[in-house]
Order: structure tokens, then C-alpha cells, then sequence
């Protein structure tokens, strides 16, 4: 089983401990996520030392305004990693940066002219900003992955442009019916599932502080609302993410 977006060098334990935990319930690859240029350096210390584990490097939209979005230099250096497998995540926060959303703009087109100049997936961020999230990524000719998806507003767009469409714990809220009902109509060649760790741990260990381990709750869910078993609904997320990451068949 695969977890395609952690923060590895967020988790509390330490990364060996975090996936011991992970490997022992069955999940034996993670995606791990760098949100700026110290963060990827750390996800790619991870990834070299810990078998299973390749990362995705950005500059997230939290930091558009700051410092940290002038080192996209560092960032494309980063990049010619040979355990780099996606750009970002990166993107676009209405909620909780609505002031900043012209320099998040900036930054996210920044990303996904390196994504094209690399040949890798683009790994989306985006919340209370759909349309504008939509607008910047129709010119974009890669291939995209919705993460922790969470906006319905996004699912036309996903659909017609063949998007990879992830979802995370929230999806197993009692209130998220909206999310439920997107998944069901996501393509079984574009539906992934991941943790967002340490975040938005699923409903049974809600309030916890959430790992790799936990996305079999988020599995049993999805597969539940699709109407698929959990060890077919499997199978096709390692295909996908196989397909988006250009990861080794397992």
C-alpha cells in the first residue's frame, strides 16, 4: 500500500519509527513532501536513508510572501534528485492567505513552469480557491495531482482535464458527504489515497496526531462508498500512483 502525501520530517516520532508503524500495517511506500527549500532537503534525507520512500519538493503557497519563494534556484537544483518524483505540493490558499493570493499566483506558475521543464507531476494545494486554482493550472500540459482534495467546485475541471484526484482523512468525516460523493465519480485510473501527515488524521483516530499507518482507515472508506472491495480499490492506487510518480511497479 502506498501513502502518496506525507510531511515525513513534520511527523513527531522520528521517520524510522513513523514507518516501522507504517510498514507493520502494510503500508511499504510513501510519498513524502517537502514545503520549502530546508523541508525538501530534509524529505530527501528521508528518502535516501529509508527504503520505499521518494519525495515530492516545493515551495508551498503559505510561503509565497515570504523570503523562502525567492529560492526557486535552490529548488531546481533540488530537483535533479534522483528520488524526486513530483513538484510541490504548491498552489493556492484563499483561506487562510487571501492577502497574499497575487504572490501565491506568482509562485505557483513559477512551479509549474519548472514541472514542465523537468517532466514531472505537479502535486496541487488549493483551498477556497477553486476557480482561480482551475484557471492557472489550464494552460498546464502534465500531469496533476489533487491533494488532499477537498473542493467539489474542482471536480468538473479534474474530470474533463484527466487530473490524478487524492483524497485524505477528511473524507471519513461524518460531515464530508460532498467528498464522498466526488470520489465515486473519479476514473478507478486517476483516484489516489494518502495520509497528509501529520494532519487530518481519519475519523477513527481523529484527534490524533496522524501517520503513514492510518490510511487504511481512508481506504476502507473510499472503498466502502465505491462499492469496490479495499484489496481491489488498492491495487488500482498503487497503479495510479505507480502511472503519476513513475514509481517501480511493486
Amino acid at each position: 500500500m502506498i501513502d502518496t502525501h506525507a510531511h515525513l520530517d513534520a511527523c513527531e516520532a522520528g521517520p524510522g519509527e513513523v514507518l516501522a508503524r507504517a510498514r507493520a500495517a502494510g503500508v511499504d511506500r510513501v510519498v513524502t513532501i517537502g514545503t520549502g527549500i530546508d523541508s525538501c532537503r530534509r524529505a530527501l534525507e528521508i528518502a535516501d536513508s529509508e527504503a520505499g520512500v521518494v519525495a515530492a519538493v516545493g515551495i508551498d503557497p503559505h510561503q509565497a510572501a515570504t523570503p523562502e519563494a525567492g529560492r526557486l534556484d535552490e529548488l531546481r537544483e533540488l530537483l535533479r534528485h534522483p528520488r524526486v518524483v513530483a513538484v510541490g505540493e504548491t498552489g493556492l490558499d484563499g483561506h487562510e492567505g487571501a492577502r497574499t493570493l497575487r504572490d501565491q499566483r506568482a509562485l505557483f506558475d513559477a512551479h509549474l513552469a519548472l514541472a514542465e521543464e523537468v517532466g514531472l507531476a505537479v502535486v496541487i494545494h488549493s483551498r477556497d480557491a477553486s476557480a482561480e486554482t482551475a484557471a492557472a493550472l489550464e494552460p498546464f500540459r502534465g500531469k496533476v495531482v489533487l491533494h488532499c482534495f477537498s473542493e467539489p467546485d474542482l471536480l468538473v475541471p479534474a474530470l474533463e482535464r484527466g487530473y490524478y484526484v487524492s483524497f485524505a482523512g477528511n473524507v471519513t468525516y461524518p460531515k464530508a458527504q460532498a467528498l464522498r460523493d466526488a470520489a465515486v465519480r473519479i476514473p478507478a485510473d486517476r483516484i489516489l489515497t494518502e495520509t497528509d501527515s501529520p494532519y487530518l488524521a481519519p475519523q477513527p483516530v481523529r484527534g490524533r496526531r496522524n501517520e503513514p499507518m492510518h490510511i487504511v482507515h481512508t481506504l476502507a472508506v473510499l472503498a466502502s462508498t465505491r462499492n469496490e472491495t479495499e484489496e481491489e480499490l488498492e491495487r488500482r492506487i498503487e497503479e495510479n500512483a505507480a502511472t503519476a510518480f513513475g514509481l517501480p511497479p511493486t
